[in-house]
């Protein structure tokens, strides 16, 4: 009997400290406890400012989620968190990557970088600097030199290895403190009454685990696999690029890119740091030679070999007989985004060009340069329909950068590359000709190339001068019924590269913006 009421008077103790307990912690909180999402417990979110916020500090909730942590990840990371934005940052592999492009920065990109702050990351890398390029077709060569005159010395393009320079960029982006890195897979978006409002993902031990912020941003790279319910993508691949390392040999002209206008496609050279350059041959077509069985090393022996300009053969040569040849598809894709709640597409996740110009990392910084800056005036990001609304603006104010390097991308390619055509060998000639004058007519379409005078009505006005030029010199010495012909083909044929490009990028976007509602769009009112 005695145990009995010792029991119950320890119970009925136990019992009084937990009431107690619980009315200082509800004391403590204010009592306004809410769920950010039906779904969850509301014991796992508290209202801070009127941003959803986790009670653990932000394991499961974040402000923006980004899936990816390649160049467009990595640098978007960073600057959203040192805006003071909480970002969960998930990366398929954080190891080093290695690939083939995605090597070289025009100077127009690394200004973004400057822009940034990410400029450090491409210093303890061995990276180089570039100055311009170098375009050899028949024997002929000629130099062509960015415009950096009005900027500062240490404005210039940057070439280094593709995973040295991601790992850079992750570290700075890892070493914001409201920035947190995790390795994992997103397997697919969590969307609610069609807005998304957070991901699934696999860790790397193999647990499947969920988490939400109102702003997910897929930058998952060209192979993603989240873009189909986010876009509609409308993926080409040209051609595919065959990767060489060349070693302990100097390029022609130092500190520059190499163009060799090749037969059937061009051929490019470029530093990847102080002792290696890097070869890519253009191989037109989804199909190349298979490494496997010896048919790839007789192709770059006994077709391309004889092309590559006599200072690098026998580097050339080496580098095949090393074996460690590499191959990866080019791709091109349009922006085409269905604008969704709670979403947003960067990188080449969202845009793609021919990888000929080296325009990728300058497109994705502009972006994020674009976003950053819409972004800034948002304290709150919840209300998912209206700032959907209000990020379309960034599909408009990202054309002047974006479409004159996909545009100039797709054109070059197609001019550069050689065709059984007449009309089109004339058109490449003129071209290789017309940048070999100099002054403007090299200044222009190359500041075009290097991202820092991004307008298309200059692109376009060079282009089609490219095309006059071209037949001004069929007409002389003068002009026949048969030169006349190859002209206007020539004309015709300059129309046919380059229109398409400019309706897929969207003529009013690209040369009216200012025309388009979205361009105005002010931020929400807090």
């Amino acid at each position: 009997m005695v145990d009995q009421t010792l029991l119950g008077s320890v119970l009925a103790a136990l019992f009084g400290f937990a009431i107690f307990y619980g009315f200082l912690i509800f004391r403590k909180t204010g009592g306004a406890r809410k769920s950010c999402f039906p779904e969850e417990s509301a014991a796992t979110t508290v209202i801070d400012g009127g941003e959803c916020r986790s009670k653990d500090g932000g394991r499961d909730y974040f402000d923006v989620i980004i899936v990816g942590a390649g160049v467009a990840g990595a640098a978007l990371a960073h600057t959203l968190g040192k805006d003071g934005r909480r970002v969960r940052v998930i990366e398929r592999d954080l190891t080093e990557p290695d690939r083939i492009v995605g090597e070289l920065l025009q100077p127009g990109g690394y200004l973004k970088l400057i822009e940034l702050g990410l400029e450090d990351c491409v210093e303890k890398i061995d990276s180089q600097r570039v100055f311009g390029y170098a375009l050899f077709k028949d024997g002929k060569s000629t130099r062509l030199s960015y415009p950096l005159e009005k900027f500062h010395s240490d404005v210039s393009g940057r070439s280094f290895h593709n995973g040295r320079f991601i790992q850079r960029m992750r570290e700075k982006a890892a070493s914001v403190p409201n920035v947190q890195l995790e390795q994992g897979t997103v397997t697919s978006l969590l969307e609610d009454k069609g807005t998304i409002r957070g991901v699934q993902y696999k860790t790397k031990s193999g647990e499947e685990l969920k988490t939400y912020a109102p702003l997910t941003i897929v930058c998952d790279g060209c192979f993603s696999n989240l873009r189909r319910s986010l876009c509609n993508p409308k993926v080409d691949v040209p051609s595919c690029f065959v990767g060489l390392v060349l070693e302990n040999c100097k390029l022609p002209f130092a500190n520059h890119g190499h163009v060799v206008l090749a037969d059937p496609s061009p051929i490019l050279f470029y530093p990847i740091s102080s002792t290696e350059i890097r070869c890519l041959v253009d191989v037109p077509g989804q199909k190349v030679p298979s490494v496997s069985n010896g048919e790839m090393e007789k192709h770059l022996k006994t077709v391309v070999a004889p092309q590559v300009p006599p200072e690098l053969l026998d580097a050339f040569i080496s580098a095949i007989e090393r074996g460690n040849i590499r191959t990866m598809p080019n791709r091109s894709m349009p922006a085409a985004p269905h604008p969704t709640p709670g979403a947003l597409l960067m990188g080449d996740a969202f845009n793609m060009r021919h990888p000929l110009t080296g325009g990728g990392m300058t497109v994705a910084l502009s972006d994020i340069v674009v976003l950053r800056n819409l972004l800034r005036p948002l304290h709150d990001l919840n209300d998912s329909t209206t700032l959907c609304k209000y990020l379309e603006s960034f599909y408009t104010l990202r054309k002047p950068v974006a479409s004159t390097i996909n545009t100039l991308a797709g054109a070059l390619y197609k001019v550069f590359s050689a065709s059984p055509d007449k009309a089109r060998n004339e058109m490449r000639q003129a071209c290789f000709d017309y940048l070999s004058l100099g002054g403007v007519f090299s200044n222009g379409p190359v500041s075009l190339l290097s991202g820092l005078n991004p307008r298309p009505l200059s692109l376009v006005c060079h282009f089609f001068a490219v095309a006059i030029y071209g037949v001004g010199r069929l007409m002389l010495p003068f002009p026949s019924p048969r030169r006349i012909w190859i002209g206007a083909r020539l004309i015709s044929s300059a129309s046919g590269i380059i229109l398409p490009i400019i309706k897929a990028e969207g003529v009013r976007q690209m040369f009216f913006p200012a025309t388009v509602p979205a361009y105005y769009r002010a931020p929400p009112a807090k």
